[in-house]
């Protein structure tokens, strides 16, 4: 995946085979990440009995799990470079389902504020707050549930060794 501004050789790719490995429940769950870039992210969970409600449809869970891990990676993107710097929690979320989510469900996750930016303001006051909106979608591009998430970083405690 290209380079960005502002972030020279980051390895987007390693970012996206590292999630699994990282959080072991998106492995788990046999969530793929697609395609990934600063502040942006594209998720796919796919259709398994086992991920199903008693309806037969994708289970409110799961839907939930593939919508923060799209924001997670997003952000884990935008934040590539100072990932070593920062302790980084998912805050709050809100998800809201709107049809019945039927075989593989793509979630795409845009920050909701500007890479660089939020860098700044981490720099600037130690912290940063944002959220993250994620679209939902089935096989036919229907969206099935958007979701926010809000996500905390901020700046690890220089402690001497």
């Amino acid at each position: 995946m290209p380079g960005v501004p502002g972030m020279p050789n980051v390895d987007f790719d390693a970012i996206a085979k590292g999630m699994a490995m990282a959080v072991p429940f998106v492995g788990y769950l046999g969530i793929e990440i697609e395609e990934i870039s600063a502040g942006e992210a594209t998720v796919v969970l796919p259709r398994r009995n086992e991920l199903t409600n008693h309806v037969g449809s994708q289970h409110a869970g799961a839907l939930f799990t593939v919508a923060e891990t799209a924001s997670g990676a997003a952000f884990v993107a935008a934040f590539a470079v100072r990932m070593g710097d920062v302790t980084p929690l998912a805050r709050s979320a809100e998800i809201e389902f709107l049809k019945i989510a039927s075989g593989a469900i793509t979630a795409s996750a845009k920050l909701g504020v500007d890479a660089a930016e939020a860098l700044a303001i981490l720099d600037a006051e130690g912290k940063v707050e944002f959220p993250c909106e994620v679209e939902l979608s089935d096989k036919s591009g229907t969206v099935v549930a958007t979701a926010t998430v809000g996500w905390h970083v901020r700046l690890k405690d220089p402690s001497p060794v």
